[in-house]
């Protein structure tokens, strides 16, 4: 659920938002100005829900390989938006309503904190796609093996081009995000209890 509710809340505020453009704005600044509240609780209902899932993933891998290091960094990964969420992003590029229309260019001690915050998530979140490769590939799924090793390339490609685009980083937070949904339904369901 967290992929999906995160990037859902981003799209329906960003949409009809004053001055917002997904070109040119992070979904981090919509949790500024008067409805900001709507963000932050996305942020904070996103790192819990992707921790409840890292717990999950423990239980599934239990003495599997990649069943230590992929919950841990996946933990990390939830912990990172409590803090994103708690810390805001800096105004800038017109958001909120009255910010200079100019990017952000030096960051605020907020602003860091939310900025460093990402930054170590989003690569706890691609070394755990690295580890879960490897629990596919034991398994001899190298359907899974290969997504998950392409997953961090796509996530960071999209940081890599966002000194053009902030889309670009959208696209590859979203990409992050959505690809862990479907490995965490995968993983789950599959080693799921069957009921009669």
């Amino acid at each position: 659920m967290a992929g999906p509710l995160f990037l859902a809340a981003g799209l329906t505020q960003g949409l009809p938002r004053d001055g917002f453009d997904f070109t040119r704005n992070a979904l981090s600044q919509l949790s500024l100005g008067d409805l900001g509240w709507i963000q932050i609780t996305a942020f904070l209902l996103t790192g819990l829900f992707v921790i409840g899932g890292a717990r999950a993933i423990r239980q599934a891998l239990r003495d599997t390989p990649g069943g230590t290091w992929a919950p841990r960094l996946l933990g990390a990964f939830g912990a990172s938006f409590l803090v994103a969420g708690v810390f805001r992003a800096d105004p800038g590029a017109g958001v909120p309503t009255g910010a200079p229309e100019d990017r952000v260019t030096s960051l605020s001690a907020h602003g860091t904190v939310h900025m460093m915050a990402g930054t170590v998530g989003y690569l706890a979140l691609c070394a755990a796609f690295l580890v879960l490769a490897r629990h596919f590939a034991a398994h001899r799924q190298r359907g899974g093996a290969l997504a998950a090793r392409l997953m961090p390339v796509g996530v960071l490609a999209g940081f890599a081009a966002s000194a053009t685009t902030v889309a670009a980083f959208t696209a590859g937070a979203g990409l992050g995000l959505i690809g862990l949904s479907a490995v965490t339904a995968r993983l789950t369901v599959a080693t799921s209890p069957v009921r009669r």
